[in-house]
């Protein structure tokens, strides 16, 4: 098959994996892609001829950096110690440990040759650990720790692994070269990434500073650069490529880089090209490490001399034995940590961490570089079981992770949104029986769902949609308040009842100190100001009214709002006279002005330690900032017609948020807080009002 017939074969079949993944919710993306690549190179024949120089370069520098950019930088110094212990130290410990484990097997193995595999086998994988960490709730300090060493340990791995392939070669071994080798990789790789990524924001700086300010080129000038830094550290300068493309990424958004503040747009563009590029590169990853397992297990399953029970048998003890000797390591940091300063040795902690290792395409494409041959002319010895035990450890591993940590977490992934109440406890290492997998009522879940399209559609608002936006959103508060009220059934008036009044009083008397600073500084007639202040005030005995009647609106709160909505109407079909009329603009800038008086109230009210200590409800904190803004956003609105407009745009933030509930419908069902019965109601109601919505849209037509 012709390479450009391989790529666009291998991004279709990236394209179906997620497809797939949509409905076999219980098995994870990751190996979906690796049961198509299998099935690719068995039916298909579909053959790819790695190298390990380019696989490096076009795949896991762009990843890394992409790593390094989004990698959070308080964690990654405060697990410095740890971090850099398991991405050096640890690795060699498992090459010895598990060289000799593999020697001990497998007697015909040379013993460099077995240190070789041991290598290769101890860098972890960061994009797999990424895919798992979707799936199951991983504790914070277990998840930097285990990301963290996945972005360095390659450098580590593959010296080890070169130097045990030379030392089968040639025969001989020089320790101090290979340690003298290690250092120099990883100090001028270090030092090189600091150097080019410096140079890179200089010249994006200076480029604005002549007028070239076009987002896209900066784009592809952030997206060229891990492939351009990897290419100079590892090729001219003979050191770790891996090295300089993570310091790189590190350092690459700092918040000193001035030309991301001067773009606030290129960091939109830019990641939404990211994360084109990350799907895509991650995606095609797997594919190769299932495509390339016949490559590597052929010859075994072939070789009379071992038989391929026994080959498996080998894969599953030196996979027990690297897996006992990184958890055994990380307990007992942990106990020397628990000597220096507080802390506490978990047995769990370290067994997540060590499960949560799993083994990469790095690791098979390195093997698959071991040569066919030795120096003398003879064929390298049992390179075909190296590479079985290779792929099978690969394949394990992400198979025992993804079995295990749901079993060894017992939680999923919280949920996490603004004024959410279903968000699990992410505190302290979480050693306790209490996080359970959660199945949420639904109620719950159609809560989630709905602040799911909220946010969806707070991210597409513009200044040219704010009164689509926000109507849109209130329809969703309204819908959000509904259902917590239905939850809570216990206080005579609900504690989000009372929160609401409260608030709402805050916001009122907001809008009335609005309103005497426009009758003091002459804004506004007498008439109006009188008519506007009386209006304010029965609105605060309204809602003193309603804490008495346990939340429930008066008579005249009901009159005031039909007549409300009366005036609103007037407003929009008042002629081209009236709207020019004093009276009219005055009541529609009062309007206005009390609206951002009583929301900039509200803020500095919140905005209080002794306020902030009460914790008032989040959910009706927002719900009342989008009422103000909707009351601004109106005004602003009736001094246009753009009537046909603002229905295009509705309709179009409503097709946004059907799409954002659907997509955290399927989350939920992935994550496990849902069963299959509960999805097909959830998707049942969106459906529903998705058709209710086209059909209203039509009869307006």
């Amino acid at each position: 098959m012709h390479l450009v017939e391989a790529v666009l074969f291998l991004m279709a079949l990236v394209i179906v994996s997620n497809v797939l993944s949509h409905y076999i919710v219980a098995v994870p993306v990751s190996l979906i892609q690796v049961a198509l690549g299998l099935g690719a190179a068995l039916f298909f024949h579909l053959e790819i001829n790695l190298a390990t120089d380019w696989f490096m370069l076009l795949f896991i520098a762009p990843l890394l950096f992409y790593d390094g950019r989004n990698f959070p930088r308080r964690e990654l110094w405060e697990l410095r110690g740890p971090i850099i212990g398991n991405a050096i130290f640890l690795v060699f410990v498992t090459m010895l440990v598990g060289g000799y484990l593999i020697h001990f097997l497998i007697p015909p193995m040379p013993l460099p040759a077995s240190f070789a595999l041991a290598a290769i086998l101890s860098p972890t994988d960061p994009i797999a650990v990424q895919s798992l960490a979707k799936r199951v709730h991983l504790p914070k300090g277990v998840l930097h720790l285990v990301s963290g060493e996945s972005l360095i340990n390659d450098a580590s791995g593959l010296i080890g692994f070169k130097y045990g392939i030379a030392a089968t070669m040639t025969g001989t071994f020089v320790l101090g070269n290979a340690v003298r080798d290690f250092f120099y990789v990883a100090i001028v790789g270090a030092l090189a990434g600091l150097v080019l990524i410096s140079l890179i924001n200089l010249s994006r700086k200076w480029l604005l500073q002549q007028g070239i300010n076009d987002v896209i080129l900066h784009t592809i000038l952030q997206v060229l650069t891990p492939f351009f830094i990897y290419l100079v550290v590892d090729e001219f300068m003979h050191a770790s490529g891996v090295i300089a493309v993570v310091v790189a990424g590190l350092l690459s958004n700092t918040r000193y880089n001035r030309y991301i503040a001067a773009l606030p747009e290129l960091r939109i563009v830019s990641e939404r090209t990211w994360d084109i590029i990350v799907y895509t590169l991650n995606g095609i990853i797997f594919l190769i490490l299932g495509i390339e397992l016949p490559v590597a297990m052929t010859d075994t399953i072939a070789d009379h001399e071992v038989s391929t029970f026994q080959a498996l048998g080998f894969v599953v003890v030196v996979y027990l034995g690297i897996l006992i000797v990184r958890t055994l390591w990380i307990y007992g940091y942990m106990l020397l940590a628990k000597r220096s300063k507080e802390g506490k040795a978990s047995w769990r902690a370290a067994l997540l961490s060590g499960i949560s290792g799993v083994r990469g395409a790095i690791t098979l494409v390195g093997v698959l570089a071991v040569p066919a041959a030795l120096s003398n002319g003879d064929a390298f010895p049992e390179r075909s079981l190296m590479l079985f035990i290779a792929a099978g450890v690969v394949v394990l591993s992400l198979i025992v992770a993804i079995i295990a940590l749901p079993l060894v977490t017992r939680s999923v992934a919280p949920l996490q949104t603004r004024g959410s109440t279903i968000v699990t406890d992410d505190s302290g290492d979480q050693d306790d029986d209490s996080n359970d997998i959660r199945i949420i009522s639904l109620s719950q879940a159609q809560t989630f769902v709905f602040q799911m399209a909220v946010r969806r559609v707070e991210s597409e608002r513009r200044e040219t949609n704010q009164k689509a936006a926000l109507d849109l959103i209130a329809e969703y508060q309204y819908l959000i308040r509904r259902l917590e009220l239905a939850e809570d059934t216990g206080a005579a008036i609900p504690p989000l009842i009372q929160d609401e009044l409260d608030l709402r009083k805050v916001g009122v008397q907001g809008e009335l100190y609005a309103l005497d600073d426009l009758w003091r500084d002459n804004k506004i007639m007498s008439k109006s100001y009188a008519k506007a202040r009386k209006q304010l005030q029965h609105r605060l005995n309204d809602l003193d009214s309603m804490a008495k009647r346990s939340g429930r609106p008066t008579f005249r709160m009901l009159f005031e709002r039909s007549a409300l909505r009366l005036s609103h109407w007037w407003y929009t079909v008042a002629s081209e006279q009236n709207r020019s009329h004093r009276f009219f603009n005055e009541r529609l800038f009062i309007e206005k002005e009390t609206a951002k008086g009583g929301l900039k109230y509200l803020s500095q009210f919140l905005r209080q330690k002794e306020n902030k200590a009460h914790n008032y409800n989040r959910q009706v904190i927002y719900a009342l900032i989008v009422q103000y803004r909707n009351r601004i956003a109106s005004v602003k609105a009736l001094n246009t017609h753009k009537s046909t407009q603002y229905e295009q745009e509705l309709g179009r933030l409503r097709a946004i948020a059907f799409a954002a509930e659907r997509a955290a419908i399927h989350d939920l069902i992935e994550k496990g807080y849902i069963t299959m019965t509960m999805a097909q109601k959830l998707n049942q109601n969106v459906n529903f009002t998705e058709n209710a919505a086209t059909l209203t849209s039509l009869e307006e037509v």
